[in-house]
């Protein structure tokens, strides 16, 4: 990666806390933004919102939950198409735009990592919905992989257009905002949360 991330996102996935404290510290984090919907983790209880507050302010990483304004199950009806979250209508909603503000006003004083729960940034609304946003914003932003390294989110565009299979070949006919465009709609249509039946 050539230049230094305004922002990460990482997964907490189902790592022991000392392994995702070093992550974090290994990338130079100061602050987590916690976009979770559901702050609590069913199979890892040190990642419940008190419990995490508490051991990453022990180790001089500042904390804030902005689940409601970022998170990946939107609690209003109109945010979802045929029962799956709707990526594309909640960046457009005030609320989504208020908590990218927030993000960007805690990423002035910190290194900030926006933190989910999937270990791969293409499984998850933090790449594919907040990332997206802010890269649109003219935002650098990293993804803090599970082995410390981190990739740019045109390194997981470009990975996200090959899964799709909307890579060179479709580029003859295509643009690539295009592709991407729709390589962005059909992986949010996968992985999306979607309401019970």
């Amino acid at each position: 990666m050539d230049s230094v991330p305004t922002i990460l996102t990482i997964g907490h996935s189902r790592h022991p806390l000392p392994r995702f404290i070093a992550l974090l510290e290994g990338a130079g984090a100061t602050a987590v933004a916690d976009i979770r919907s559901a702050p609590v983790s069913r199979f890892s209880p040190h990642f419940n919102r008190s419990a995490l507050a508490a051991s990453l302010g022990a180790r001089n990483i500042f904390y804030v939950f902005l689940g409601k304004e970022l998170g990946g199950r939107p609690a209003q009806p109109a945010m979802y198409t045929e029962g799956v979250a709707d990526y594309e209508k909640m960046a457009a909603s005030p609320d989504f735009h208020a908590g990218l503000a927030r993000l960007m006003e805690a990423a002035e004083g910190h290194r900030l990592a926006v933190m989910c729960a999937e270990a791969d940034p293409l499984d998850c609304h933090r790449c594919l919905l907040v990332a997206r946003a802010l890269t649109e914003d003219g935002i650098d932003v990293g993804h803090i992989l599970a082995d410390g390294s981190i990739i740019s989110q045109t390194e997981a565009e470009e990975r996200l257009l090959q899964l799709e299979g909307l890579a060179e070949a479709n580029l003859l006919h295509r643009s690539r905002a295009e592709c991407l465009a729709s390589a962005y709609r059909c992986r949010s249509r996968k992985v999306a949360y979607a309401m019970p039946r």
